[in-house]
């Protein structure tokens, strides 16, 4: 039996994973499995529930994927019940969609993913004056001076000689596998920390359109912010401005200090330009709709599905065929009453808890049988990749002017071929690309927002199909949302005017599934293989490339506990589930 290594769990996430890696006698991965370890009940819990306030639980999902849950909830109940809303509630939208894109991938590049390319306790070793030197060559942040580095560097000590490394603590430092100089290893720690205040302009779109950030409030129909300029309360001339400085302030991070951070560093790792590639199967329900939410050809981010890296053969994938989306559980904890080999669409999904088989804790996976609390997501029966890579490849592939110049640039800085982007590398500077495509979009939606209040079109809800009495008996709807992570849905079925069946395919459920009816592996176990570990007990190198999909498990579960049970009520008689 080849040697299995375990990473349980997979830190710097959101939520449970478990990696097992079985390696070859070169210490390279010859085949991987990924398992969602922990478990919630959401789509039971919105059984029977009016469907106006499914959004409300839903985006309870994840403490990280509030915005995008809502999104999606609300569009899957506007489309089985044909509310069409105003145009300045969709700009609205598009700015709050925009700016969760923005600031995720930021978070997610300097504290969740730089850790595996930046080695923090060798910042210490690195000179000032040339990390000084260094950033003024990359960029004209304001934050360059020798001196500003000196105290990064004193406070990184101070960390390191108190024994308590608080957020750098159970890391590979020292690892062979880490490249940078000191000073960009200096560099990537001071924007680390930068990064950690910069949230606090990022977050003032969803506080001023939803109310709060996390967990915004959403309505069926539009947006809760009303407009009236004359109005303490509502969308006016004040809070316009503080949109528009938030929006200035999160584009100039993003060109002054993420994508030349992105380049710098990439510089030193053009090998895993050949490294995790995966599937070469993409699919991306598309986002940031024009008027009509209908009218896919209008979206920024196209809807299609891609296979086989053929960029020259693009279908838009149709979410309510019955025939070709469907989820597996031949190897997902879980039972479907016609029999693990069916699938099923989500519109008729289960979600089924009676499964009697090995359960954790366990020494390792019985991949044979099943081993996740993951479904397994197929198009067409194929697995697919969701997320930044995707949605770049068909961006690219359909001749958007700017992603294309882009990724051009890239590739000619690091003297790497088109066929780079399908790597560990391509998925970590196609999240970077999508930043600055979508901060520069928030622009444009801002500026459009403004011009339809000076025409005066402030209408921001469509409330003519807002009663229960207005709808059929029987509906159905599909929610779409490209989230940052990637390509998610939520189907749901109204009866009567209540929720009959709610099921979400997120985008973790689409990477992280584990091998399907047909023994298909999905976009984890896929890129892992042929990956090399320098120490394999320092698995670094699985992490950068788990890491390079931003994985969030707390989205991609669909249980309550392993026995069934509720946990509890709140008054609202809401469910406690595991989290």
């Amino acid at each position: 039996m080849a040697q299995r290594i375990v990473i349980d769990p997979i830190t710097r996430i959101e939520g449970h994973l478990r990696i097992e890696a079985a390696l070859d006698a070169s210490n390279n991965v010859s085949e991987a499995f990924s398992s969602g370890t922990m478990v919630r009940g959401l789509e039971i819990i919105l059984r029977g529930r009016d469907p106006r306030e499914a959004w409300a639980f839903a985006q309870r999902a994840c403490g990280v994927c509030t915005t995008v849950h809502s999104f999606a909830s609300i569009r899957s109940v506007e489309d089985a019940l044909g509310i069409r809303i105003p145009r300045a509630a969709n700009l609205i939208r598009n700015l709050m969609i925009a700016q969760q894109y923005v600031h995720d991938h930021v978070m997610h590049f300097y504290h969740l993913h730089a850790l595996d390319w930046v080695d923090v306790v060798n910042a210490l070793q690195a000179d000032p004056i040339k990390t000084s030197d260094l950033q003024q060559s990359l960029s004209t942040w304001g934050n360059s001076a020798p001196a500003y580095f000196a105290d990064v560097r004193n406070k990184v000590q101070a960390i390191v000689d108190s024994g308590q490394l608080s957020i750098f603590a159970n890391a590979y430092w020292g690892h062979p596998a880490y490249k940078l100089p000191p000073e960009v290893n200096l560099l990537a720690v001071a924007h680390y920390l930068e990064a950690l205040d910069w949230q606090s302009h990022a977050t003032k779109i969803h506080t001023i359109f939803g109310g709060k950030n996390p967990h915004p409030n959403f309505v069926v129909g539009g947006v809760p912010m009303p407009i009236d300029l004359n109005s303490d309360t509502a969308l006016n001339a004040n809070t316009l401005a503080i949109i528009d400085d938030s929006i200035t302030k999160m584009i100039e991070f993003v060109d002054q200090v993420y994508i030349p951070d992105l380049i710098a560093i990439a510089g030193f790792y053009k090998d895993y330009a050949a490294i995790g590639g995966g599937l070469g199967n993409f699919l991306t329900w598309g986002e940031f709709p024009g008027d009509d939410v209908n009218d896919t050809s209008k979206y920024l981010v196209p809807r299609g599905v891609i296979v086989n890296k053929d960029l020259k053969n693009i279908v838009e994938p149709d979410p309510r065929d019955m025939d070709k989306m469907k989820e597996f559980i031949a190897h997902s904890w879980y039972n479907y009453a016609g029999g693990d080999g069916v699938g099923l669409h989500p519109w008729a999904g289960e979600t089924a808890f009676n499964y009697t088989g090995p359960k954790p804790p366990y020494e390792l996976l019985q991949v044979e049988q099943k081993y996740s609390w993951l479904k397994a997501p197929r198009w067409n029966e194929t697995a697919m990749e969701v997320g930044p890579l995707a949605r770049v490849v068909m961006m690219y592939a359909k001749g958007h002017a700017q992603t294309q110049t882009l990724v051009n640039a890239i590739l000619e800085k690091l003297n790497a071929p088109i066929d780079a982007v399908f790597s560990t590398l391509g998925r970590t500077a196609a999240r970077g690309v999508e930043t600055k495509v979508i901060a520069d979009a928030m622009r444009v939606y801002y500026n459009d927002l403004v011009a339809e209040i000076k025409a005066g079109n402030t209408k921001t809800f469509e409330g003519s199909k807002w009663e229960p009495t207005t709808w059929q008996s029987n509906a159905r709807g599909f929610g779409f949302m490209e989230a940052p992570r990637g390509a998610l849905g939520h189907w749901v079925v109204i009866q009567n005017g209540k929720i009959e069946n709610y099921q979400l395919v997120v985008p973790t459920t689409w990477n992280a599934s584990p091998r399907d009816h047909k023994g298909q592996i999905g976009a984890y176990e896929a890129a892992l293989v042929g990956t090399p570990l320098a120490k394999p007990e320092w698995p670094l190198e699985i992490l950068r490339t788990v890491h390079s999909f931003d994985p969030c498990m707390a989205c991609a579960i669909h249980m309550v506990d392993a026995q069934g049970n509720d946990l509890g009520e709140v008054a609202s008689g809401l469910n406690v589930c595991v989290m």
